[in-house]
């Protein structure tokens, strides 16, 4: 129903308590999570060539080792979504809150360290309804309803490590392990009680292992500047865990179970992608950076796999889900006036800007879903060393109203608490 326009049917979208929320989740593995932490979306989710000792920058594996060799560092990252929709002449609005990373970093050996920590991969948020008013039909059945509700989320947990070889070449690794549970429910109901509902849906427990390399070349420029390029590759994950499919129907006559399917999610995947940055640093004042980033979900099965296509079968009024090839261009800057100023505060905060466009990795009826904004944001250094709070805001749209697809307008917030301390010293005596 996201782009089908039905004669004699009235659509409603309700937003409820979800850790996300976007009809679009209803298809695939749900609504792709932004990349990194507050520090990284406040600069439109750039990160692959960023080298940056004060905070910990979880969007390149090799990233890890731009760091005091005595730190113990940690990320903890939470968002806020408001999401404004639009179809033809309907309207809703939605809210949700969330925690969306959680990392640990600490130091291995000299010029070598290790993170740790999870991650919201995607989210399934959506609930919506329409009624059927063609005369032809009620005037024999009474009113029909249709609802359609799903929950749920894929995380990512992960444990990394890096290091630096002459002093300029940095590289990578992490173990990914993807993980969590979706529900997704459509049901039908008659008023009038000699007719029988019908209800559907799908149950998904997955568990996926991936991996993820990175690698960062920094080039001196000049006394204090710097050039650095990236590279990050994530590995495909192929799905185990369990799909559970079902139909029934239920009346005051009888209730009978139509249809129930329960195994493994067969030749199912999720896509790998590849992404390059190019930033440049002039001292500790000043950073930009430009990213690129692509992923081919065509050949993962999510499109004909019970599920993860929107619906249990595919008809007049039901959206028809494909697979396309996923990428984003993202461009952020970073500026600090002085960081070391003692009079005034504000010259010591961070300020950040960026923007964004990005296709996602499917389509509806045909049409590709595509996604543009602007990001600003700041940290606001607290206590000694680099401790700080990152508070960000992305302001943008996806689709639009063309083709009958549902246009998402949204202005979301995130914020991220940067604790740094130092734990590795050994104590010396005279």
């Amino acid at each position: 129903m996201l782009s089908v326009a039905l004669p004699g049917v009235g659509l409603s979208l309700a937003a409820q308590s979800y850790g996300s929320y976007t009809p679009y989740s209803i298809f695939g593995v749900g609504d792709l999570s932004e990349p990194g932490a507050a520090y990284n979306k406040s600069m439109a989710g750039t990160g692959i060539a960023t080298r940056n000792h004060r905070f910990l920058n979880t969007a390149n594996p090799a990233a890890v080792t731009a760091r005091d060799s005595l730190a113990f560092m940690v990320d903890v990252s939470m968002f806020q979504d408001n999401k404004f929709f639009r179809q033809a002449n309907m309207k809703s609005v939605s809210n949700t809150t969330g925690i969306g990373n959680l990392a640990i970093s600490f130091p291995i050996w000299r010029s070598s360290a290790m993170t740790l920590g999870i991650r919201q991969f995607s989210s399934t948020g959506y609930s919506y309804g329409y009624r059927f008013e063609d005369p032809s039909v009620i005037g024999h059945t009474g009113n029909v309803t249709y609802t359609a509700t799903g929950r749920g989320s894929i995380y990512q947990a992960y444990v990394g490590a890096g290091a630096t070889f002459w002093r300029r070449l940095s590289i990578g690794a992490e173990f990914l392990l993807y993980f969590g549970n979706t529900k997704k429910t459509f049901t039908e109901s008659f008023a009038e009680s000699s007719y029988n509902g019908a209800s559907n849906g799908h149950n998904i427990r997955m568990l996926a292992p991936a991996g993820r390399f990175g690698i960062q070349y920094e080039i001196p420029v000049g006394k204090s500047s710097s050039i650095t390029a990236g590279a990050v590759y994530r590995t495909s994950a192929r799905m185990s865990g369990n799909i559970e499919s079902y139909r029934f129907s239920s009346g005051s006559a009888a209730s009978d179970t139509l249809y129930y399917r329960s195994g493994a999610p067969m030749g199912v995947s999720i896509a790998s992608e590849a992404g390059v940055g190019l930033a440049f640093r002039s001292g500790d004042k000043f950073s930009a950076e430009f990213n690129y980033t692509r992923s081919d979900w065509r050949g993962t099965a999510l499109d004909v796999t019970e599920g993860f296509t929107g619906n249990l079968v595919q008809s007049e009024g039901h959206s028809k889900f494909g697979l396309s090839v996923a990428d984003s261009y993202r461009l952020g800057f970073e500026f600090t006036p002085n960081r070391n100023d003692i009079r005034y505060y504000f010259k010591r905060v961070t300020y950040r800007a960026g923007a964004y466009y990005k296709n996602d990795y499917f389509t509806v009826d045909g049409h590709g879903i595509n996604a543009f904004g602007i990001t600003l944001g700041a940290t606001l250094p607290v206590f000694r060393w680099y401790n700080g709070i990152t508070v960000g805001m992305d302001f943008g749209q996806r689709a639009s109203t063309a083709g009958n697809l549902i246009r998402e307008r949204y202005i979301n917030f995130s914020i991220g608490f940067n604790l740094f301390d130092i734990w590795f010293q050994q104590p010396r005596y005279d």
